[in-house]
Formats: C-alpha cells, sequence, structure tokens
C-alpha cells in the first residue's frame, strides 16, 4: 500500500460536504469512546455502521482518475442519510469510514444498515458486492459477558501509538525487572509453602484457574492452592453474582467469602497474607499479567458485567497488586472497586506504578481484606 497516496486522498476528502463534518481518524475514534462512555452511563443505545473501502481504495490506486470520484461519492452520500447528532469519520487507516447513528436501538439497527447499503448502492449504479462492506452494530451488545470482535470495535485505540508503545515497553521493561527480583527474594517461599500445602491435603502444590484478561483474552493464573483440592466453584459464583448486582455488603472483603468451607488452615494464612498470588509473577513474566493493574477477572464474573465493568478490562493489563488492593483492599463495593481501577487506566505511568508498588507491602501487612 502506498501510504503516502492514500494520505493525499484522505486530505481531499476531510472536509465539510455541506451537512456534517467528516472527521480525520483520531478525532473520530475519540468521539465514538466519548459516546460509548456516555451511552454506559445513561444507557441510551447507539448505532456504529462501519464502510470497508479497503478493496476501492485499492483499486484508485492502481486506476486513480475512474476510482477517486467513486470514493468521493460515497463520502458524499453519507450526508443524506444522516441527522444532526449523528457523526462521521474514519475509524481505520483511511481504509474504513465511520458513522455513529446516536440514539438508535437495537430494533432499528436493520433499518439502518439497509439506508446505509441503499444509499451507497446508488451512487455507485450498483457496484457494491464485493467491493463495499458494510458492518451494523448496536452498542450496548447483547453478549453474555464475553467479548466478541465485534463487540471489541467500540474500544478503539485513541492514545497516540508511538507514545503508548513506548509506555507499554517502559512498563513492560519494569514487569520483567521486578518480577525476575522478586522470585529471587521470594525463592524461600517457593520452597516451604508447597511442602505446607502438601502435609495439610492432597492435591497439586498450584490452583490454576481460567482468568480474563487485556481486551477480553482468557489466560491461565496460578496461585498457591489456598483450597481443598475439588472444591466446587458454585458457592463463589453465586456470591460473586450477587456481589455485582449489589445485593450483599461484604465488610469482610470485596471476593472474600466469610468463613468459606473450602479453604484449609494453611490457605487462610496464605490468603491473608496474600503469599498465595506470589506465583502470578510467573505470569507477570509470560506477559499475561503486570505487577500493577485491574484485578484479574473471572470469566463467570464477566458474565455478570454492566457495559461500564467492561472497561476494566479493555483499557490495561490485570496485575497482581492495583489501586484498588492498596487504597481499598477488599473492604469496598464492586462499583467502586471498579471506578478505582478506571481511575488507574486514566492515570496510568511509571511513577504510579512504582508508588503503588511501594505502598503494597503496607497493605498486606494491615491485611484488612485479603482475597
Amino acid at each position: 500500500m502506498d501510504r503516502k497516496k492514500i494520505k493525499i486522498l484522505s486530505s481531499d476528502l476531510d472536509t465539510d460536504y455541506g451537512c456534517h463534518e467528516f472527521y480525520k481518524e483520531e478525532k473520530f475514534r475519540d468521539l465514538l469512546t466519548k459516546e460509548r462512555k456516555r451511552t454506559e452511563r445513561t444507557n441510551t443505545p447507539f448505532t456504529l455502521v462501519l464502510i470497508n473501502i479497503s478493496d476501492l481504495v485499492r483499486q484508485w490506486q492502481e486506476q486513480k482518475k475512474k476510482h477517486e470520484k467513486k470514493l468521493q461519492k460515497i463520502i458524499q452520500a453519507t450526508c443524506s442519510m444522516m441527522r444532526e447528532t449523528d457523526i462521521r469519520g474514519w475509524y481505520k487507516d483511511l481504509r474504513v469510514i465511520g458513522i455513529i447513528f446516536t440514539g438508535n436501538d437495537k430494533r432499528n439497527e436493520i433499518a439502518v444498515q439497509e439506508k446505509v447499503k441503499n444509499q451507497i448502492w446508488s451512487v455507485m449504479n450498483g457496484a457494491v458486492n464485493g467491493i463495499v462492506e458494510i458492518t451494523t452494530i448496536t452498542f450496548p451488545v447483547e453478549s453474555n459477558g464475553s467479548l466478541s470482535e465485534i463487540e471489541l470495535k467500540f474500544y478503539p485505540e485513541t492514545e497516540n501509538r508511538k507514545w503508548k508503545l513506548f509506555k507499554n515497553s517502559v512498563k513492560r521493561l519494569v514487569d520483567i525487572g521486578g518480577s525476575l527480583l522478586a522470585l529471587l527474594l521470594f525463592s524461600p517461599v517457593f520452597i516451604v509453602v508447597p511442602v505446607l500445602i502438601r502435609m495439610e491435603s492432597e492435591g497439586p502444590v498450584f490452583y490454576k484457574q481460567k482468568r480474563v484478561g487485556y481486551k477480553g483474552k482468557e489466560f491461565t493464573l496460578y496461585k498457591f492452592r489456598s483450597m481443598y483440592n475439588g472444591s466446587d466453584d458454585a458457592i463463589h459464583k453465586e456470591y460473586v453474582r450477587a456481589l455485582i448486582r449489589g445485593k450483599i455488603q461484604n465488610r469482610n472483603g470485596l471476593y472474600k467469602i466469610t468463613d468459606d468451607p473450602r479453604v484449609t488452615l494453611i490457605g487462610k494464612v496464605l490468603r491473608r497474607t496474600s503469599l498465595d498470588e506470589l506465583p502470578q509473577l510467573i505470569n507477570v513474566l509470560m506477559g499475561s499479567m503486570s505487577l500493577v493493574g485491574p484485578r484479574p477477572a473471572i470469566p463467570y464474573e464477566t458474565d455478570e458485567y454492566l457495559p461500564w465493568h467492561l472497561r476494566r478490562i479493555m483499557e490495561s493489563k490485570p496485575g497482581i497488586t492495583g489501586i484498588w488492593q492498596v487504597n481499598g483492599r477488599s473492604m469496598t463495593t464492586f462499583d467502586t472497586m471498579v471506578r478505582m481501577d478506571l481511575n488507574y487506566c486514566k492515570r496510568r505511568s511509571v511513577l504510579l506504578d512504582v508508588g503503588l508498588l511501594l505502598k503494597t507491602p503496607l497493605a498486606i501487612f494491615k491485611a484488612k481484606g485479603a482475597m
């Protein structure tokens, strides 16, 4: 792809065609993010239409004069189907046009898609199939908690890519260096704790559980086993469901079930001191977790999430420790924990991470509500 030619085309198209401004990619994605957050607050849905013109752009590069007018016609055609409050612009890399139909619910989604398709069909003289791909999706997405590829389209990258790559690289270096140092310092624990676990109960030393990581990608989390082998998680599923729905307020710890019969004696000590979480340093080295970040979610937990809850797993890698573990420990409500996680995602930096890491030992020592 000749990026230079595409940029020239973009400069021609990013103009006001008499009804609506046509935004460049960075601005459009920023407006899409704001619209999604507004919906998360107000529960007022909107429809996103994505018009993929990649094939047409490729043809334009090969035969500029013949296809340039088609592209301009498509841009102009979007005008006639929009209201004052609707938004349009480049969604992705000068290849996908986006239109946000505000206040539009799921019932009107098909009608919107047909309207867009018919309008483009008319300006293209029927030459749409195989050249222009139209996708229509309404937020919030009806999805049983699991994040689909379609739903991920509502969480576009809005930060400068080079700056984000730099920040992520520095954070990754801190994660690798910090986890290696921690493994060295706590190496005696990895010798003593397995012996104590096996002395009290039969079963594996490590507990492995599926968790939901960055942007909904599942990974296997490692912990020292603190429960009897083969314990049923039904009791915890029911507890988490009630917790997220605000039906219970446990002042003994957010995710901690009081007098949980599944937990062993050594397990209680491990949980209270958070030593059971040390094997997560392996997850950090593997890259599925960070030293600092939101608490890693359980799949059956995300099934209960409201749309705004999903942001905690969409904006940062999960961490061993984080802002709520340090400042709230487990003594808080679920919604408050999510707000603290989102506050971290907004402010995150190496200095903030280092500060939270330094405060973590004191939070563990107080141990007001270890998981």
